[in-house]
């Protein structure tokens, strides 16, 4: 129990790190990528897949296990590690509600996490329609970029059938999501 008590703690630690990174800014960078918050309904299908997702910021590399369902009514996001359930969030379009394990900071926010999943799985249409003024998404047949202005922000790309790499450009980390079934389907921008 030692053990996991200690892993989790380092866990968590990288996770705020990672999380918190990509609430600062760069030079040159007016601002971060916005957070969505997407219905469950405008993903247009009911999603379950089971993703392995890999978060690399400054040369260190976590792993954790990610269930993602999304229907009509709500996206549920269960993080587990070591057949252990670390967070879950629960998001109705309205309300976000999250259950995270001792010893889990709480400067790690579930907006990022449903954010993220939000640019990855999303219809570029429904991302777009939810930006500010000044940001658009670009799409490429394998892959998007969230540009400000004239600048990309966060991009993300499938590097082969299976992995989908999300890019933070200001904070500077990477989360790569392997992934079995569903994929992400990308369509070039007009």
């Amino acid at each position: 129990m030692r053990g996991m008590t200690h892993w989790l703690r380092w866990f968590a630690l990288v996770c705020c790190c990672a999380w918190l990174g990509a609430c600062s800014t760069w030079p040159g960078m007016t601002q971060e990528a916005p957070r969505l918050r997407l219905s469950p309904a405008s993903l247009g299908r009911d999603l379950a897949v089971v993703q392995n997702m890999e978060v690399e910021i400054k040369g260190r590399t976590m792993s954790f296990d990610a269930a993602l369902e999304v229907d009509q009514a709500e996206v549920r996001l269960a993080v587990l590690q070591l057949g252990q359930t670390i967070a879950k969030l629960t998001w109705s379009g309205e309300q976000l509600s999250t259950v995270l394990a001792p010893g889990w900071p709480e400067m790690v926010p579930a907006e990022q996490v449903l954010s993220d999943l939000q640019y990855v799985w999303w219809p570029r249409v429904c991302i777009q329609a939810a930006l500010p003024p000044g940001w658009h998404l670009v799409e490429k047949p394998l892959g998007r970029e969230l540009m400000h202005g004239e600048r990309p922000v966060l991009s993300v790309s499938v590097l082969r059938a299976g992995v989908i790499e999300l890019r933070h450009l200001g904070p500077g980390y990477t989360v790569r999501l392997h992934t079995d079934g569903d994929q992400p389907v990308f369509v070039a921008t007009p």
